[in-house]
């Protein structure tokens, strides 16, 4: 039975395996090994669990393979594990682990700025009929994206993204790939969707469309001929017509 000392405690432990999880993994490429290792975690829990209530053959076919999984994690994510290892003996991490919750309130300010500088540059877009691709990847190294063309690495301006999609520069064509509230690329080339879609969706839908098919990135478009807004996500795309809901949508997609 709990008391109320094994649930402090129990909150002290999800505190430091929260604040690891910000100080080491998130953002990284070790954060889909931690994603393997806590399902693993379940299936072990799970496969224990099952003889408690007479589920004994089910309880040892979750056991093998889970045992199994584990030999086969090991062996898929060795290069992970290496970076893991190495990331905890960064003192920079440690530094991330103690100012966790501070950097984590810095990050949703930092997010509420650019979705200010995106507003206002989709906007003036939008009313120009200026077209516009931007992406929001979840992981920038899933290898989805065809080329990732020009490296920006700069912070998100109206200005800058009105001069990239401006239509008598090299980059306009491409799309724009934010990571980490930068701009990391642009002129970025974008899977096109294979799918039979409606005549009205050009090169850039299509383009955002595809994308959104083979990768869990959200995909931001402005089109050239209408000035609409719309985002694509798994493979589907929606117009947005509100400045309110587009505001709404990348505060889901960057206030993380």
């Amino acid at each position: 039975m709990l008391d109320w000392l094994n649930i402090i405690q129990i909150f002290i432990i999800g505190i430091a395996v929260y604040a690891f999880y910000i100080g080491f993994i998130k953002n990284t490429s070790s954060e889909k090994l931690v994603r393997g290792l806590f399902g693993l975690g379940v299936l072990w829990g799970i496969s224990f669990i099952l003889p408690w209530i007479h589920l004994n053959l089910l309880g040892r076919f979750l056991h093998w393979l889970a045992l199994f999984l584990s030999v086969a994690l090991i062996v898929i994510f060795q290069p992970e594990l290496r970076k893991l290892l190495a990331l905890m003996g960064n003192i920079k991490g440690w530094k991330n682990i103690i100012f966790a919750f501070k950097q984590d309130a810095k990050k949703s300010s930092d997010s509420q700025q650019v979705i200010e500088e995106i507003i206002k540059a989709i906007s003036y877009m939008s009313e120009k009929h200026t077209g516009a691709l931007i992406v929001f990847p979840e992981d920038i190294d899933d290898g989805v994206i065809e080329r990732y063309g020009t490296k920006i690495d700069a912070n998100i301006t109206s200005e800058l993204l009105l001069t990239i999609f401006f239509n008598k520069t090299p980059l306009h064509d491409g799309a724009v790939i934010i990571s980490n509230n930068r701009i990391a690329f642009a002129g970025a080339i974008l899977p096109l969707s294979q799918n039979q879609l409606q005549w009205k969706y050009g090169t850039r839908h299509r383009a955002a469309i595809g994308m959104s098919e083979v990768s869990k990135s959200i995909v931001l478009v402005v089109s050239e001929e209408t000035g609409d807004i719309s985002f694509a996500e798994k493979g589907t795309i929606k117009k947005f017509d509100d400045l309110k809901k587009i505001r709404n949508k990348l505060e889901k997609i960057l206030v993380k």
